[in-house]
């Protein structure tokens, strides 16, 4: 944020051994403000006095300012393409424009505010010159300042990059590590933790695939969550999850670390994100195994999904059909295709800004669940919460939130070096 410009003021201070001289000193005015720029100071009497300063105006970025009068210039034009006739001929760039026009309007409608509020503090400015009004126009110069400063952080937020797949459902895989049985039992209270977090967002669930393991839990299992914004909530949810407890395995009370991990990947649409070309595939069905049921264990029921440019291998057996278990290893694999894509890109980006969050790397331990301590440590942002049975029961919106905002905080931090 820049500091506010100060027209040049004269203070009045002096010291005991020092004579009256004219000198350079930098003076810090106001909390509200960065900084005001090298004033000129007279040392006369043992007091500081301000006799005279005007804030000119309190300047947003030049780049920012520059940025949101083009928006505004295209939330015009936009408003204009819509209200042209035969704009519903083309209806796939009527509903982008529509789209586009919802995007634009609150974010321009803030800034006219912040115009507003600039407006405002002229006009009080003219009034400082009448005793009678100054302290009136104070009062107001100082609420539009407040106003304005309140407003550029709603406006730097909002032009954020936006992150494409933010609205998009997920399928999530979470996977055993270290820990043997015990690391399985932990992938299923995992899962029923974010099964639990999507019930009380109102998503949707359904189990993908899964393999059980003998004692409970799963070695295995892809869930798929659908539902407003269930990426952009669960997106920094990838990475090793580390359990900390005494097993229901252990006869001795020692406490135990296991671990799973959790990949997080964006539903791919696998007839418009990825092409897959049927040369590419190699297609294996055999009899599904586990529990079983009508068709389980006597038809050719389950399939294997072999992408052979990239190696990626889809188990499907779950489904009563060859047709059914065929087509959610098709969306497994257009979803894993396309976040093998996704993770590339983000690892590149991740070398050049050293991101904490979003880097996309799997291997990192993100989360620590220490049950003894009761309580839930989240080592990227250093977030450490005592109420892990809560959390296990998917009370998750305090630490999805903290791990937006900071994800926020660094956005912010390259837009003001930009």
């Amino acid at each position: 944020m820049n500091a506010p410009v100060w027209q040049h003021c004269y203070l009045n201070y002096s010291a005991p051994s020092v004579s009256d001289s004219l000198r350079r000193w930098p003076v810090r005015l106001s909390a509200d403000y960065i900084q005001a720029h090298l004033i000129w100071v007279r040392l006369t009497r043992p007091t500081i006095s301000i006799i005279r300063y005007t804030a000119k105006e309190y300047i947003m970025k030049p780049s920012m300012l520059h940025k949101l009068d083009q928006l505004a210039e295209r939330l015009d034009e936009v408003g204009h393409l819509l209200m042209q006739e035969g704009a519903t001929n083309d209806m796939d760039t009527y509903r982008k424009l529509n789209r586009e026009h919802a995007e634009l309007d609150p974010l321009v409608a803030l800034y006219n505010n912040y115009k507003q509020a600039q407006d405002d503090i002229a006009e009080a400015e003219l009034m400082l010159s009448d005793p009678d009004m100054k302290a009136f126009a104070q009062d107001e110069i100082e609420a539009a300042k407040n106003t304005m400063q309140a407003l550029e952080s709603d406006l730097q937020k909002m032009l954020l990059p936006k992150d494409p797949n933010d609205e998009r459902n997920i399928l999530m895989e979470i996977r055993a590590g270290t820990g043997g049985d015990e690391a399985a039992l932990f992938a299923g209270d995992l899962l029923r933790m974010y099964m639990r977090f999507a019930e009380r967002n109102r998503w949707q669930t359904e189990i993908m695939s899964e393999s059980p393991s003998e004692l409970g839990g799963y070695k295995e299992v892809i869930v798929r969550l659908a539902g407003q914004g269930v990426y952009s909530k669960l997106k920094f949810e990838s990475g090793g999850h580390r359990v900390q407890r005494v097993p229901a395995t252990e006869t001795q009370g020692r406490i135990h670390t296991s671990a799973c991990t959790v990949a997080v990947m964006p539903e791919a649409d696998e007839l418009a994100d990825v092409v897959i070309n049927n040369a590419d595939l190699r297609i294996d069905t055999f009899r599904a195994s586990g529990a079983g049921g009508q068709h389980i264990n006597k038809t050719d029921s389950a399939v294997r999904l072999t992408h052979i440019p990239t190696g990626i291998v889809v188990e499907c057996q779950d489904g009563r059909s060859q047709h059914q278990n065929k087509a959610q290893a098709m969306r497994v694999l257009a979803t894993r295709i396309m976040d093998g894509q996704l993770r590339e890109k983000q690892a590149k980006e991740a070398a050049t800004r050293k991101s904490l969050i979003g880097s996309g790397d799997r291997s990192e331990r993100i989360r620590t669940y220490n049950y003894p301590q009761g309580r839930m440590t989240d080592h990227r942002i250093n977030l450490t919460l005592y109420k892990l049975d809560f959390i296990m029961d998917g009370e998750l919106t305090e630490l999805t939130t903290a791990l937006v905002a900071e994800h926020q905080a660094e956005l912010l931090a390259e837009l003001g070096d930009d």
